[in-house]
């Protein structure tokens, strides 16, 4: 696709390195802009510049943060002795849509994943050792894909922490333990978080599908 203006290629290029943005969608984009006002474009530039510059990433759970703390950590009427684990923040703002969860969340970052190069030591799983030590925490929710790097993440690190009295679970098989959270209707995602089952079961399920699958 042959594009007559350097500009217009340039920014063309830029915008199709984005997910799911191919070289015509980019184009499209760069056209849109260039029908808009200019004060658009000055605005949508700032506020992506500002963007990298000024987030930051809570403290404690390391979800994505205006301060040194995210206002879900910071506010006090949330049961702080619940952990909800998830892997990224998408999956923070999945659940939260529901209402249903009103604990506390920590984002590992990614899930152990030997092949692509991501141990334990990459993932925020000491950060979460630390809380645990720390807090008061009564209760572990996983709330990870059931993939095989989901559940080698979650059997990971209820082996680092069954040294503490705590209690381990799961979100119920409704989306398959975490399975495209932010893809799971708000009612099926909800009953899952507050129908929540023993870790320990959701680990026999597991193997249970495993060999059923033939993985």
């Amino acid at each position: 696709m042959e594009i007559p203006s350097s500009l217009v290629q340039k920014a063309v290029d830029e915008i199709a390195q984005l997910p799911g943005i191919g070289r015509r969608s980019a184009l499209r984009i760069v056209l849109h802009l260039l029908h808009q006002p200019k004060d658009f474009s000055s605005r949508l530039s700032s506020a992506i510049a500002t963007l990298r510059q000024q987030i930051r990433y809570c403290n404690t759970c390391h979800n994505i943060s205006d301060a040194e703390q995210c206002n879900i950590c910071a506010n006090p009427m949330r049961e702080r002795n619940i952990i909800c684990i998830v892997e990224d923040i998408r999956d923070v703002m999945a659940i939260e849509s529901t209402g249903q969860f009103k604990g506390l969340y920590h984002v590992l970052g990614g899930k152990i994943a030997p092949i692509e190069g991501i141990g334990p030591q990459q993932l925020t799983i000491d950060a979460l050792i630390a809380r645990v030590e720390q807090e008061n925490i009564d209760e572990i929710i996983f709330a990870l894909s059931s993939t095989m790097e989901g559940d080698t993440t979650n059997y990971y690190i209820f082996k680092k922490l069954s040294a503490f009295k705590l209690r381990f679970s799961a979100i119920s098989r409704g989306i398959g333990i975490g399975d495209e959270l932010e893809y799971a209707d708000e009612l099926t995602l909800g009953r899952s978080i507050s129908q929540r089952i023993p870790f320990e079961i959701s680990m026999k399920r597991s193997e249970w599908l495993t060999m059923v699958r033939g993985d």
